[in-house]
């Protein structure tokens, strides 16, 4: 039986405009702090805690390679850590929107995730065995998900 993907939730982190670390022996460093948010689905709800970032890398290939921590806070008091890699690919609209303040749209370029959940709350423990799937997109200061579980 093939996979299926059912939606875990949608969130948004709003971030910092990023520090610029510049050309290295691995590509093009920018680190995003992360200033909060909000996260939303059929079983989680609650805020993105101003704790995490992003420390992406451009390669010289055009693919950025996000590594990104985040931690979530649920309406009724739980902590989940949010930890990821993903892979976004540096079009013109990509590119556009971020030299512009600009916004992506879901399927304007290959942005996949592939978030992994930790807690110790036992109400969510659940998430600590998933696999689950995120899909971006580029907003103004801010990054957008939908986070499907892999069933």
């Amino acid at each position: 039986m093939a996979p299926t993907l059912e939606l875990l939730c949608e969130y948004h982190a709003t971030l910092k405009t990023p520090v610029v670390i510049g050309p290295g022996p691995f590509g093009m460093r920018q680190v995003f702090d992360v200033t909060g948010g909000a996260f939303a689905g059929p079983r989680l709800r609650g805020r993105v805690l101003p704790s995490g970032g992003d420390w992406l890398l451009i390669g010289p290939d055009g693919v950025g390679r996000l590594d990104v921590r985040a931690t979530f806070e649920t309406d009724d008091g739980a902590c989940i850590y949010l930890s990821y890699f993903g892979v976004l690919h540096m079009n013109d609209k990509v590119q556009q929107a971020l030299a512009s303040g600009g916004a992506t749209d879901y399927g304007d370029t290959y942005f996949y995730t592939q978030p992994r959940f930790e807690t110790g709350d036992a109400r969510y423990a659940w998430l600590n065995g998933i696999v689950a799937l995120g899909e971006g997109k580029i907003g103004p200061q801010r990054v957008d998900y939908r986070v499907y579980q892999v069933r």
